[in-house]
């Protein structure tokens, strides 16, 4: 009888828990099976870490280093040996009255050349410091752009599978009025047409989805199976009237000013090779009559009669002319490039804020109302196609003008990136 009585509140307390339990164990298994987001910050990461590009531009760094530290050496000694008064006649027959002389011959340079080539060095290195860094400005505008088109192309797919189901709700919808004699056969092959094309439509967003996500997958060098995130890709930033940024701290200006150096570094080099340099030698010889040893220095000096340095300066002076008419080029066309750029980022942006945003609300009520009218007989099908094509143009519209604004953003912050400060060899 006890058990009986028991028996109920058990079922109760059963029936009580399972539910919890369930909704536990469902919990632990969404929030186990939560793919984290891959944002733009980590991919960005992920291409840095494994772009061969970096590889060799860290690769130049090093060489340059290298190259510093040979310019910074000074001109080996030579090790000189000599036999005379040998293999000729009467007294000098075989090696009865040879002579032998060991001596050493030291260059020294003249005119600063070594203070000449660590300065090359040093500008090359600074070059080549530069280069690493633009080379991961590239990186990060090309992995950038491969993200946009890689969440776009989510975006793309996920507005074409709304549309296929739309077009499948019409089809539907225009079997059952054609069944009911309230529509001719014709509605039903036009919305037929419709739903084939939405499929296809899918079909094609779907392969580009692949491909866009396995360009990006070959930028961080590992595939991407997580999700986007799209949530960046639908913010668009408020972008008004503001001051054009200066094109002189910018990485292009820089490398150019970069090479300007390197060219005055080099006019530098090329006087100081017209001052000759000297060698003295210093040694020893043996005199074979008396046996005895005598010391013997000399000192050897070339004549500028031919080549006198004097074209090699003319040479470097062109380049550096050519360089700093360069480095004014590149000022005028990074000034204009920033200018075109900040354009395009604001009329992208503004252009996505309307075609996401009120263009956008007013085509899908547009559409929904058609949909609803086209159910009640109240409006004829070619209304709802043109509503509904309406609709999926405006939806492909406002995907085309975020990544359009993505896009120009990500290059505008590539074209003013600012070169950092480069501590220079001592």
């Amino acid at each position: 009888m006890k058990l009986r009585h028991r028996l109920p509140f058990v079922l109760i307390a059963v029936v009580a828990v399972v539910p919890c339990v369930a909704h536990a164990q469902s919990q632990t298994g969404s929030e186990a099976t939560v793919t984290p987001v891959l944002t733009l910050e980590k991919i960005l990461a992920l291409a840095e870490a494994s772009a061969p590009s970096l590889e060799a531009a860290q690769a130049g760094v090093r060489a340059t280093g290298a190259a510093r530290d040979v310019a910074g050496l000074r001109p080996n000694p030579t090790l000189n040996g000599g036999l005379e008064y040998f293999g000729g006649s009467g007294a000098y027959r075989g090696l009865r009255s040879a002579e032998a002389t060991v001596g050493v011959a030291l260059p020294i340079e003249l005119g600063g050349k070594r203070s000449a080539r660590v300065g090359v060095a040093n500008a090359q290195g600074e070059q080549a410091r530069l280069a690493l860094v633009i080379a991961t400005a590239d990186i990060r505008l090309a992995v950038t752009q491969a993200y946009i088109e890689a969440v776009a192309a989510e975006r793309r797919i996920t507005t074409a599978r709304e549309q296929a189901g739309i077009a499948g709700e019409a089809a539907r919808a225009a079997g059952i009025r054609v069944r009911a004699g309230r529509a001719s056969p014709l509605e039903q092959q036009r919305a037929d047409v419709l739903r084939i094309n939405a499929e296809a439509a899918v079909e094609r967003a779907q392969r580009l989805t692949e491909v866009a996500r396995g360009n990006l997958a070959r930028r961080i060098g590992q595939p991407v199976t997580g999700p986007l995130d799209v949530a960046w890709f639908d913010r668009v930033q408020g972008y008004g009237p503001s001051i054009a940024a200066s094109p002189g701290g910018t990485l292009a200006l820089s490398a150019a000013r970069a090479a300007v150096t390197t060219a005055d570094a080099q006019v530098r080099l090329a006087r100081s090779q017209r001052i000759p340099d000297v060698t003295v030698n210093a040694g020893a010889r043996r005199l074979d009559a008396s046996n005895d040893m005598a010391a013997v220095v000399g000192l050897s000096i070339p004549l500028p009669l031919f080549n006198n340095g004097r074209a090699s300066v003319v040479q470097a002076r062109a380049q550096r002319d050519q360089a700093d008419a360069m480095r004014r080029a590149a000022e005028l066309d990074a000034g204009q490039s920033i200018a075109s750029a900040e354009a395009e980022v604001a009329n992208a942006a503004t252009t996505a804020r309307t075609t996401g945003g009120p263009v956008l609300a007013a085509a899908t009520e547009a559409a929904r109302i058609a949909r609803i009218g086209y159910r009640e007989g109240k409006f004829g099908q070619l209304d709802l196609l043109d509503a509904e094509r309406t609709l999926s143009e405006t939806r492909t519209a406002a995907i085309d003008a975020l990544a359009t604004y993505h896009d120009a953003k990500a290059r505008l912050e590539r074209l003013t990136a600012a070169a950092p400060e480069l501590a220079k060899d001592q």
